[in-house]
């Protein structure tokens, strides 16, 4: 995939970015007064790079979630992991979950697959798969930020047989009773940064 892509062009493009205000957070009527779920990883810190298993580079399995109370009402939640660094005109997408149950507290790690119990919740990512898209910067693109963005809704999500990303923030918006940020970063070509830089998305 962009592994393949020379790191002469990833350096030309390297400040072509779908931008962070692209984001479904950002779309999807997410405000200030929107309650944050604390979202978190056992595989990596907030705001840290994220470990080669679960890149292109590795296994390319997804990362393990989990998150902790709900707002009062939430009835599902659904997932949505974007890469808002991508050389494209909107974010990419790397996971998209539906209609997770609201008692269910974690995604395993590697779930979010086709061949996995999550199967049937999983949405399309930006390469047409109902899977986890492993990230796949182009080398010397520079740092890129993977945003998992989680979402507890008032009602369960109503999409087409085969959802997208246009579709998730369709059928969300106007239902988000809570939303929670992680963000994981990558990158090629780049030493990778000895401690975990701290990386803050607010709404608004």
């Amino acid at each position: 995939m962009l592994e393949h892509v020379p790191a002469w062009m990833g350096k030309l493009f390297s400040n072509v970015r779908a931008g962070h205000e692209k984001l479904a957070f950002m779309k999807a009527g997410v405000n200030p007064d929107t309650p944050m779920i604390d979202l978190s990883s056992t595989a990596f810190a907030a705001g840290a790079r994220l470990p080669d298993r679960f890149t292109a580079d590795g296994d390319g399995v997804s990362p393990p979630l989990l998150w902790a109370t709900l707002p009062e009402g939430t009835t599902s939640l659904a997932l949505i992991v974007e890469d808002p660094d991508a050389p494209a005109p909107n974010p990419l997408v790397h996971a998209l979950v539906l209609n997770i149950p609201a008692d269910q507290g974690r995604i395993g790690e590697g779930k979010i697959a086709e061949d996995s119990p999550l199967a049937a919740l999983v949405g399309r990512n930006s390469y047409g798969a109902r899977a986890w898209l492993p990230p796949d910067p182009p080398t010397d693109h520079g740092n890129h930020d993977y945003v998992f963005q989680l979402f507890a809704l008032n009602a369960p999500v109503e999409t087409g047989d085969d959802p997208g990303r246009s579709d998730l923030i369709e059928a969300i918006t106007g239902k988000v009773l809570g939303a929670g940020v992680l963000i994981g970063t990558y990158s090629r070509g780049e030493a990778a940064p000895s401690a975990p830089v701290a990386t803050a998305l607010a709404p608004g």
